[in-house]
């Protein structure tokens, strides 16, 4: 289950052969508004990457956590080409620039790209992040799962002070109906260093009362938050074995479950419907497992020199991850010959990966330069088995090599070129196995197909390119070109198969080619972004609905994505801040002409926040979402839309964020919805994969509480 060490030590013995003889460059220090490590792996100015980033700092993760820990939500405000979204344990449709994302943790996927759950973003709790690094569209840098871009957690460090404490604790409530919408939410942290030694803890934990839309009515279960425990375990250990060399172990446990006493009452979204749930009756109980991760884990060792020879860094990492997300108790999962009613799946897999990464400063014919280049290894064992023991989706056992070679080059005190390559190969083996009869209705059911396993190998060599320009006046414009490499969800591919062998899946990979013109200026107190951008792949995937079998089958076809975006950050003066972001997207499927469902293809949105900070005391902050209208699609005869073809409405939400310092003590108050608004989400009236996603926005909630520093 795990690399040979063999493969091991070629690995760390390739990127070491391959240095050439270098000159000495010493890298200024930056502060954390202006770096990026995610891009390209190395620290650098924003000014210097050709590509669209969003680094969300400490202070806007503190803003959201006033009011919410939903990362999604705060992922979903903040970055302009993320479909909105909250109040969901899933991020099934929340795409980023209309492709799937890779998200990370300190550089580790957290993503099931064999068979994506869409349950990535909620793997961590926020009080362990540093910030969070957004890379926008498809990048050759790291591979397999990031058509659209990468979504980077890092991690808080160790202080250099002596031990520290701290405790949080917070209670929030709906302000339109309380009864028995009360939750908590305690973290416990500790960090500090003495010595060569540092170290981080954080114990965090959620519990969550029932949450109501603006009309007080509970909002619908499925993915959804209501009577859920959330539990996070976070810790770094960090030790410099000299001024050169540093090692640092970072653990992180996260698990959550609902227990509700609910069940649905469901709506049907077309005739304005929706989704709710009401208390069980007396002897009722709910079918199935609490949904939720049992108990996610990730395990990291990073060693760093950072003079290994001749102006060379090394890094190695290695890592270990298991995933067990069990999803809600489906009566389409039902098989009504052998007995089943219904069922309830699971997503599992269990990850080790490898990454050695060299970096090094050099000059060619007096052009400073930096070499990144490195090898990838992770083997990854993924499967979607029912609770009951049924298989929906076998074993798949993924093996994955990649070298990559990043350049950067500093052409004058103006111009900035940055070229890649990256050359991946992928192996996947299944056994023998048979799909599985589910049944929407009695009479509508999949028929069962035997499948013979074999192994699946995808090789692909993707490249990038991007150019930038710096004046002295604060413009830089730029322009880049990257390509990434995606392997379809093959677990939904097998699960839905018509054929008898594994070679006939159409489960061709696919590169997707992004095109991006950008430009950033910073004058006086503003600070703004623009970008536009064309992304292709000769074979996108979405879905289409099969009323036969009564199940969604993947159509693979050539796709065109494009957009664009904008930000602006101004300060008016010491205190007051306006920022806002907009995003546009939109998609075809270019061989039938069609327009991409909102699955894939979000509608646009507008982001604004005004800020008002005092150097020490009060900090306020009023956040504006306008989730703009989107319709493309026309419905069947009796008015009905299907799959991800619904239209979305334009809608509003405004939340208000306050905190105040006072000696140790931080009081925050945090109100979601300020106003209100009563709305059905964009997933929720663009969705139609059963009435589960039928529900409304979450009413005005209050979220009060404090920490205490000792």
């Amino acid at each position: 289950m795990s690399p040979s060490f063999s493969k091991l030590t070629c690995a760390i013995l390739s990127t070491c052969v391959l240095s050439p003889a270098l000159a000495k460059d010493n890298l200024a220090e930056q502060s954390l508004e202006r770096i990026t490590v995610t891009g390209s792996r190395i620290i650098e100015s924003f000014d210097e990457v050709p590509a669209s980033i969003t680094v969300i700092d400490q202070q806007t993760i503190e803003e959201n956590l006033n009011t919410s820990s939903e990362l999604q939500s705060l992922l979903s405000f903040v970055v302009p080409g993320m479909a909105p979204a909250t109040g969901s344990t899933s991020n099934f449709g929340q795409t980023l620039r209309g492709r799937n994302m890779l998200i990370m943790i300190d550089g580790v996927p957290q993503d099931t790209p064999l068979r994506n759950g869409a349950l990535g973003i909620r793997t961590l709790d926020p009080a362990a992040i540093e910030r969070i690094e957004v890379l926008n569209g498809a990048t050759s840098i790291w591979g397999n799962g990031a058509a659209g871009g990468v979504i980077n957690y890092i991690t808080k460090k160790p202080t250099a002070e002596p031990v520290q404490f701290s405790l949080t604790q917070a209670l929030h409530s709906s302000l339109v109906e309380t009864e028995d919408s009360l939750g908590y939410r305690t973290v416990l942290s500790a960090h500090g260093s003495r010595d060569a030694l540092g170290f981080v803890l954080k114990l965090s934990q959620e519990n969550y009362g029932v949450q109501r839309d603006a009309d007080g009515d509970i909002l619908g279960l499925q993915y959804g938050l209501s009577d859920s425990t959330q539990r996070d375990i976070f810790a770094k250990l960090t030790y410099a074995i000299d001024a050169e060399k540093s090692v640092q172990l970072t653990y992180n446990f996260y698990d959550s479950d609902q227990n509700a006493d609910y069940k649905d009452v469901s709506g049907i979204i077309d005739l304005g419907e929706k989704t709710y749930a009401v208390p069980l009756t007396e002897g009722e109980s709910n079918r199935g497992a609490p949904q939720g991760p049992e108990g996610n884990s990730n395990l990291m060792l990073k060693y760093e020199d950072r003079d290994l020879f001749a102006n060379t860094a090394w890094t190695l990492d290695a890592y270990a991850q298991t995933i067990d997300n069990v999803f809600f108790w489906s009566p389409t999962l039902g098989n009504p010959e052998a007995g089943y009613e219904g069922g309830q799946s699971a997503i599992l897999s269990e990850k080790l990966g490898v990454r050695s990464v060299l970096t090094s400063q050099l000059e060619v014919m007096n052009v400073p330069s930096t070499l990144i280049y490195g090898i990838d290894l992770l083997e990854d064992v993924t499967s979607q088995p029912l609770l009951d023991g049924r298989i929906w989706v076998p074993e798949m056992d993924m093996q994955s090599t990649a070298l990559f070679l990043q350049t950067k080059w500093d052409l004058g005190y103006d111009w900035t070129l940055k070229a890649g390559v990256r050359h991946e190969d992928i192996a996947v083996a299944v056994d023998d196995y048979e799909t599985l009869k589910v049944c929407r209705t009695a009479q509508t059911c999949s028929t069962p197909m035997m499948v013979d396993g074999g192994e699946m190998n995808y090789a692909a060599t993707t490249f990038n390119i991007g150019l930038r320009y710096r004046s002295d006046s604060g413009l830089s414009p730029y322009i880049s070109y990257s390509e990434g490499f995606e392997v379809p969800d093959l677990g939904l591919l097998m699960r839905t198969a018509t054929v008898t062998d594994v070679s006939l899946i159409a489960s061709e990979a696919s590169i997707i080619k992004n095109y991006e013109l950008g430009l950033s200026g910073e004058w006086q107190r503003l600070y703004y972004t623009l970008a536009a951008f064309r992304s292709t792949s000769e074979l996108g995937t979405r879905s289409e609905y099969d009323p036969t079998s009564g199940i969604y089958r993947p159509v693979r076809a050539p796709q065109e994505i494009w957009g664009y975006e904008a930000t602006v950050d101004y300060r008016l003066n010491d205190f007051w801040q306006l920022i806002a972001a907009y995003g546009y997207t939109e998609g075809k499927d270019t061989e039938n002409d069609e327009y991409l469902g909102a699955r894939q293809i979000s509608a646009p949105k507008l982001s604004t926040s005004v800020r008002y900070h005092l150097p020490q005391g009060l900090k306020l902050s009023v956040n504006w979402l306008h989730v703009f209208d989107r319709d493309r699609f026309e419905p069947n005869l009796e008015g009905f839309y299907s799959g991800d073809q619904g239209p979305i409405e334009n809608y509003d939400v405004v939340n208000l964020s306050a905190r105040y310092e006072l000696a140790n003590w931080e009081l925050f108050l945090g109100i979601e919805n300020v106003l209100n608004s009563d709305y059905f989400p964009a997933r929720a009236q663009a969705f139609r994969y059963g009435t589960g996603y039928s529900v409304k926005g979450k009413g005005a909630t209050a979220n009060l509480g404090f920490t205490y520093h000792f």
